[in-house]
């Protein structure tokens, strides 16, 4: 009982944040109802779809772990300046692009993540062991 609730407590959050993030977007766009209803759906649907993919893994892809993939918050000033300046699609694109380029760098992240771990990559700054 103790897990289940721990595990709709995390659906939960992330539902919120799923629909704050369209609805903050729709808003500063005064986008009509329609076009609202699109971004939560499209919003939800891609969240669903990289919890599985993040969940079950796709070959390499995925932390296999259980997770839930939500929105987030960071990128809702870039998305409303772009559709303030453009329109929805250019924000789309924008999504896209930023996702492709995000895939393609992460590997080299990860090693450099990994370096660090093991210490390749000492800092040039000594604490003292006490202040």
């Amino acid at each position: 009982p103790q897990l289940f609730a721990y595990g709709l407590q995390h659906v939960l959050a992330m539902y919120a944040g799923a629909v704050a993030v369209p609805i903050i977007i729709a808003q500063a766009m005064n986008l009509p109802i329609e076009d609202l209803i699109r971004l939560i759906t499209a919003d939800l649907f891609t969240c669903g779809v990289a919890t599985l993919i993040q969940t079950l893994g796709f070959g390499p892809i995925g932390g296999r772990i259980p997770l839930i993939q939500g929105v987030t918050f960071a990128s809702v000033g870039p998305m409303i300046m772009i559709g303030q300046q453009h329109d929805i699609t250019t924000i789309y694109g924008a999504i896209i692009v930023a996702g492709i380029f995000t895939f393609l760098v992460a590997p080299f992240f990860s090693r450099l993540i990994a370096s660090a771990k093991k210490g390749i990559f000492r800092s040039p700054i000594r604490f003292p062991d006490s202040l």
